[in-house]
């Protein structure tokens, strides 16, 4: 297995693709990691308490389980990488992307999300209900708004949950007339 990484790593992950970095349950805690290319990486489970990662690239990565208590992803581009269960609290993700990432079960108290941009990504309704109540600030690659990339303020995009809440993970039934039109306002079709 050893050796498969280590070809993985040389050749840049698989399909050439990557860094197939492991750092699966290791220790980087305290570590300064800054503008480095993770992607496809694999961290699951590893500690990442109060590490820099400021900057860098974690494309496609995998970060279930990770605690990063305190870390500083500020600027980091975080998107497309599964973050289930991870801990971020009180991390720093200031102006990073998180766009299409999924963070089910994964805890942000306390995390500084300024200028975030969680477009399209997975997140719990509890904790997106809790990250709308301070979410400000526009990112400034995508120039997409933190709040408006949660759905915070009822936007009918993002205001039910996720996958991992399934009673609350859809909009409620639109009810299709035989011409197709529904009530833009009440989103139910009249079927006269």
């Amino acid at each position: 297995m050893a050796d498969l990484n280590k070809f993985e790593a040389d050749i840049r992950g698989e399909f050439g693709i990557g860094s197939a970095a492991q750092f699966g349950s290791a220790d980087l805690s305290k570590t300064v990691h800054s503008n480095e290319n993770f992607r496809r990486a694999n961290f699951t489970s590893a500690d990442m308490r109060e590490s820099d990662f400021s900057g860098s690239t974690f494309n496609g990565a995998y970060l279930e389980k990770a605690v990063a208590y305190k870390a500083n992803f500020s600027g980091a581009d975080l998107s497309d990488t599964l973050m289930d269960r991870m801990v971020l609290n009180e991390a720093n993700l200031t102006n990073a992307i998180l766009v299409r990432s999924v963070l089910t079960r994964s805890d942000l108290g306390g995390a500084k999300i300024e200028g975030a941009d969680f477009s399209d990504a997975v997140i719990d309704l509890l904790q997106k209900q809790a990250l709308c109540k301070y979410a400000n600030g526009t990112n400034p690659l995508t120039g997409v708004s933190t709040r408006k990339s949660l759905g915070c303020g009822n936007s009918r995009r993002n205001a039910y949950g996720s996958p991992s809440s399934p009673l609350l993970s859809a909009p409620p039934q639109r009810l299709l007339g035989r011409d197709g039109f529904c009530d833009e306002k009440t989103g139910l079709c009249d079927a006269s």
